[in-house]
């Protein structure tokens, strides 16, 4: 009788929240608490930026600022905690399936879906097998662990973009583009200048996959490929 195949209980990667949170509010302590020295050293300059602010807070007196400026802090770290949180991405590896879940949103990739996985900067990138990104999307977790759990499982693993060298940088106007392609680069483009908008920026994205072409980005610079569509 043939040996039913074992199928391995998947593992799940993911940021630790509370480490997150209690470092940007160890931050934002840190930082509230140097603010009282750096505007008494800003009043002590012949010309001074931001002198008002600066006499307001040094007028209120001692314990009261830095404890003030302390509690604040770490508010405010508290917030970018939780913000960071959101914005962290987790991974759950099976047999079958990959599954990414950040900002609320989570995709599963079936195994036969993903032709390779790659580490693009601080991005891990997924791409199909006709060479269509899958996703890409920030990652803070411990890459060697990552690659390694990944591999066990028998997902292929590439060193770089294997399409690396298909790539064409962006500027208005580029010939070989889709139709509509180059007024969405445009728009992202604008997007990007604007921390904002970083949620337009991935939906354009989104878009200009559905037009069969994939972008990365260096520094302020949009690289582009095209993809066959079938």
């Amino acid at each position: 009788m043939e040996e039913a195949k074992k199928v391995r209980i998947g593992v799940e990667l993911a940021e630790s929240a509370w480490a997150i949170v209690l470092f940007c509010v160890a931050c934002g302590a840190v930082a509230g608490a140097l603010l009282p020295l750096l505007a008494r050293w800003l009043l002590s300059l012949p010309w001074a930026p931001l002198e008002g602010p600066a006499e307001l807070l040094t007028s209120i007196p001692e314990p009261a600022l830095t404890l003030g400026t302390v509690a604040v802090g770490a508010l405010a770290g508290l917030l970018l905690g939780f913000m960071a949180v959101h914005e962290s991405l987790s991974v759950n590896i099976s047999d079958t399936h990959v599954t990414l879940t950040i900002r609320d949103s989570t995709r599963s990739f079936a195994r036969e879906e993903i032709a390779t996985l790659f580490r693009d900067g601080k991005h891990l990138v997924a791409l199909a097998p006709d060479g269509m990104e899958l996703a890409r999307e920030p990652c803070g977790l411990p890459w060697p662990r990552l690659t390694g759990t990944l591999t066990a499982y028998g997902y292929p693993w590439a060193a770089e973009d294997p399409h690396r060298a298909d790539y064409r940088r962006w500027v208005p106007g580029t010939p070989g583009l889709p139709e509509g392609a180059d007024a969405l680069l445009r728009a992202r483009a604008q997007a990007r200048k604007n921390s904002d908008d970083a949620g337009d920026a991935r939906e354009l994205r989104g878009e200009l996959l559905r037009l069969g072409v994939v972008v990365r980005d260096e520094e302020k610079r949009q690289y582009w490929r095209l993809v066959a569509r079938h």
